[in-house]
């Protein structure tokens, strides 16, 4: 690409797609770039990415999207973070909150003091000093407080939601801005032969639909970037080798819990997600290790609801294409790459390549230089949560297989070898400005899976247990009471996040 792009062709809609339509048409549909999507309604989309982390808050602000239309829109509700089950040891549970742990004392961060208190007199779980813990465990939820010296600050909070009501609600949003949408299955891609950029798309009526930049949303499939443009794909199943989803929804039950639960099974694990008119319910899981029979009968003997509809099975290889960015065609979605969803990044990745294409859109000159930036930090934002999702595995203690057994014995990653070498001597972390998972995610898994440094840090030692003791004991106190007069999750939906007239299929 030699100019500026005028025209920009989305191949495939679904949650990716209209993301992208959406952003495209606020940001660069003013400056004269016409912005067109191509979907066919007889393709479905996978629409088991229901649970998300915090920055989507980010996204939908950037849209102008108010947050409790969109909850009442999408039937969504409130996730302040993720109960983990099973993934220790058998019956082992623990909280990863949003939000933060406890404050600071004497310099030190607050997950040393509680380890320097634990290892001399013993202390509460973790849970007792996060307010998102405390509020989820309880089932209450309300917005962060604005003044600083109130615990109820320290709440952040991200959603689920029906990812298909989401598309359909951000593509009412990109149609008044001006996005024109396709009705057609892709047959051909048509390249230029000098530069093997992609020109046109062929639909199977024999329209044919040019564009300057396109945007590879076509799923599992890879059309553009995979198929035609033959971007290899990095195979990381020796790492993570789930290779199949089973979803189906179930009835809505009460309490309406403000988290997404996460429960490992025989060889991987289960999904829920509760939202206002149904229950997201699904089970990843290893083929190599577990029938899919005995897969879905695991999943449905788990279920508290009534089915509402037939299970979903995808088959799928974790794994990102080694380029995101390819001559004139950027991949979002599942087209770039898959991580399983167990720490809710599907849709925040499909977020950052949104983000990071607007940032680099290609000018005048060409884009060799943007599209090199935009491959590097892609890559980096994919290795860095595979490498978290990797620690839940790596750091299991269950004996009663050999697909759990295994992982344990896997040659991990050398950033996360790193990480857990430095963390194991005096339970230092180090999280670097971009990476997505904050000390407290670091915190709350590895001392949820019993991760243990041999000692806390020598400062935190040095306070007195004395001072320790109190310090701890007024912050359990505190966001106790706090989360006590937090509203019900389920009172507060009902108050400003439903609508009569919100679709619900």
């Amino acid at each position: 690409m030699t100019v500026s792009p005028q025209r920009v062709l989305i191949a495939g809609g679904g949650t990716a797609g209209w993301m992208a339509a959406a952003a495209l048409a606020r940001f660069v549909g003013p400056t004269g770039v016409q912005i067109e999507l191509v979907e066919s309604e007889q393709i479905g989309t996978v629409g088991v990415g229901e649970a998300t982390i915090p920055n989507i808050a980010d996204f939908n602000a950037m849209l102008g999207i108010e947050e409790h239309d969109f909850l009442a829109a999408t039937r969504g509700t409130y996730k302040l973070g993720i109960a983990f089950e099973n993934w220790g040891k058998p019956e082992d549970h623990y909280f990863h909150p949003f939000g933060t742990y406890g404050l600071d004392l004497g310099g030190q961060p607050f997950h040393q003091i509680w380890h320097a208190q634990r290892q001399t007199v013993g202390s509460p779980p973790l849970d007792a000093f996060s307010m998102c813990a405390q509020a989820a465990l309880s089932g209450k939820f309300m917005q962060p407080h604005t003044d600083p010296q109130s615990p109820v600050s320290q709440l952040r909070h991200a959603y689920h939601f029906d990812a298909g009501l989401y598309a359909r609600f951000l593509r009412r949003r990109a149609e008044n801005q001006g996005v024109v949408r396709h009705e057609g299955r892709i047959a051909t891609v048509e390249q230029a032969p000098e530069t093997g950029d992609i020109v046109a798309l062929f639909l199977e009526d024999g329209r044919r639909l040019e564009a300057d930049l396109f945007i590879d949303c076509t799923g599992f499939r890879s059309l553009l970037l995979g198929q035609t443009l033959n971007v290899p794909f990095e195979d990381w199943s020796h790492w993570l080798p789930c290779d199949r989803a089973i979803a189906v929804p179930s009835a809505r039950t009460e309490p309406l819990r403000p988290f997404t639960r996460a429960r490992a099974g025989q060889a991987g694990w289960q999904w829920r997600i509760p939202l206002q008119h149904r229950t997201g319910n699904g089970h990843v899981y290893c083929s190599a290790a577990l029938d899919d029979d005995t897969a879905l009968q695991e999943l449905l003997a788990g279920l508290d609801g009534e089915v509402l509809g037939e299970p979903n099975q995808l088959r799928f290889t974790t794994g990102r294409r080694s380029r995101l960015w390819e001559k004139n065609c950027v991949a979002l979605g599942l087209a770039a790459g898959f991580l399983e969803p167990l720490e809710s990044t599907s849709i925040h990745l499909i977020q950052e390549g949104i983000s990071k294409l607007l940032a680099l859109f290609p000018g005048a000159q060409g884009n060799q230089a943007e599209t090199g930036m935009y491959n590097r930090l892609m890559i980096e934002s994919f290795d860095i949560i595979r490498d978290f999702i990797i620690l839940h595995y790596a750091a299991n203690q269950r004996e009663d297989n050999a697909f759990w057994r295994g992982l344990r014995e896997m040659v991990l990653p050398d950033r996360l070898q790193s990480i857990l070498d430095v963390f194991r001597q005096h339970g230092r972390l180090f999280v670097h400005d971009r990476d997505l998972f904050t000390l407290t995610s670091w915190v709350a898994v590895l001392y949820g899976q019993n991760i243990q440094p041999g000692a806390a840090d020598p400062l935190a030692r040095a306070i007195p247990p004395a001072e320790r003791a109190q310090f701890l004991g007024n912050l359990e106190h505190v966001y106790a009471r706090a989360a006590q007069h937090m509203p019900p999750h389920a009172a507060y939906l009902n108050q400003f996040c439903t609508s009569p007239s919100a679709e619900t299929s």
